[in-house]
């Protein structure tokens, strides 16, 4: 069985959706990534997608969506939560099933980037290169040997990281 991460930002339309297809990716059968947002905006984001499609990752089912859908009794259970901007970190999240460990890894937000194409498109790679790096260490750490109280420095350490 995967273990279950949920990645969590306000409107669950870039630094989310990014950390969702790469932990996929990355984790190879042995993490499922989801993302949600408090507020969603309803559509992801078209540089979010040009991203992931240029690491010659799948887009087919990424969608910005509530994170009241994972809080519903027949959602996945999560086994860790992470917040990816600070407005998501700062709110009051629902109660999650199973009570999963929760941690915080900022990212800026590449959507707040004011420039052209050609430098917004910049502005979403660097972003997504830091994600790419912090899951990466997340899917090389051995985690299913830790216990509680490790996993969450480990997950500190990488939210602390790049």
């Amino acid at each position: 069985m995967p273990i279950n991460v949920l990645f969590l930002c306000t409107g669950n339309s870039c630094r989310s959706i990014m950390a969702e297809s790469t932990l996929d990716h990355l984790g190879a059968g042995r993490f499922k990534g989801h993302s949600a947002g408090s507020h969603p905006a309803g559509r992801v984001s078209p540089f979010s997608l040009a991203q992931i499609e240029a690491r010659g990752r799948p887009t087919g089912g990424l969608r910005s969506k509530s994170w009241d859908e994972f809080g519903a009794p027949d959602a996945p259970v999560m086994d860790v939560v992470i917040t990816v901007c600070d407005n998501a970190a700062n709110e009051i999240c629902p109660v999650w099933l199973g009570h999963p460990l929760t941690a915080h890894w900022p990212f800026r937000d590449p959507a707040a980037f004011r420039g052209g194409d050609a430098e917004t498109h910049g502005e979403y790679a660097a972003v997504h290169g830091l994600i790419e790096a912090r899951v990466r260490a997340l899917v090389t750490a051995p985690i299913e040997n830790m216990d509680a109280a490790t996993l969450r420095a480990c997950l500190a350490r990488i939210g602390n990281e790049t």
